[in-house]
């Protein structure tokens, strides 16, 4: 299931993992062990409002210091990265009304495929169908939300060195699949994700053309170590592992509504 590698990729996919939250957000409250990530401009984006514990703290007391930096929220979301604080922080956070889940973290171990043909595109060319997608993901959402959703993605723009969305189209010209792609050139990594096809286009390879071209743009650009997450409990990271992805780590999530 690992990677025999998992040693020396972990502290730098940890590493990128913290300073890719760091960066998007519009302001950073810290703590020993992790930080605050928030951006009171989108709200009702988890992403852009949680807590990221990212080295050794005080589980007892995490609850409460969740409650202080989130509680203006609906939500409560806390990451924890290492599995033996994952651990020691489970009991206090179940206990305070919080339900766990996991993330898998793949590396890609494959070999790099030919370019995909997917293109670079904007974000006011993601709008529109992203709006679509998300109203499919979460049937009843508010149009609030969806716009928070939606536009949160400026905040993506400052979260690498390099940042690119990329979308394949039909032949008409409609936005058929897109996905994220964050560059660290510099320390060889890349990020990969929020990989989506709309409703229209499912089941015609668009997914695995725009996968394959940001695959092949990191390589390109020198990234060796070519990392996205998976919710352990749906079925996508079953098709990155026959895309050439290997799980290395587990991140640990809890979230109280």
């Amino acid at each position: 299931m690992t990677s025999p590698s998992t040693d020396t990729e972990l502290p730098r996919i940890h590493g990128f993992l913290s300073a890719f939250h760091r960066r998007q957000a519009d302001r950073v409250v810290a703590f020993p062990g992790g930080f605050a990530a928030l951006d009171d401009r989108f709200t009702h984006s988890r992403g852009n409002n949680h807590v990221l514990v990212d080295g050794p703290t005080d589980a007892e007391a995490l609850p409460a210091r969740a409650e202080e930096l989130l509680g203006h929220l609906p939500y409560r979301l806390v990451y924890v990265v290492d599995d033996e604080v994952a651990a020691a922080c489970r009991g206090p956070l179940e206990r305070a009304g919080y339900t766990g889940a996991t993330t898998y973290l793949m590396r890609h171990t494959g070999p790099v495929p030919a370019h995909g043909g997917a293109r670079r595109v904007g974000i006011e060319e993601l709008r529109a169908p992203a709006s679509t997608a998300w109203r499919r993901f979460a049937p009843g959402i508010s149009d609030e939300q969806v716009q928070h959703l939606v536009e949160r993605r400026v905040t993506r723009l400052g979260a690498a060195d390099d940042v690119r969305f990329l979308a394949t189209h039909t032949e008409d010209g409609e936005v058929a699949s897109w996905v994220d792609l964050y560059l660290d050139p510099a320390a060889g990594i890349a990020r990969i994700e929020d990989l989506v096809t709309a409703e229209a286009h499912l089941g015609r390879g668009h997914a695995g053309r725009v996968l394959d071209t940001a695959l092949h743009l990191a390589a390109e650009a020198g990234c060796d170590l070519r990392f996205l997450s998976a919710n352990k409990a749906k079925w996508p990271h079953r098709w990155y592992g026959r895309k050439g992805f290997t799980i290395v780590d587990t991140i640990h999530y809890f979230e109280k509504v």
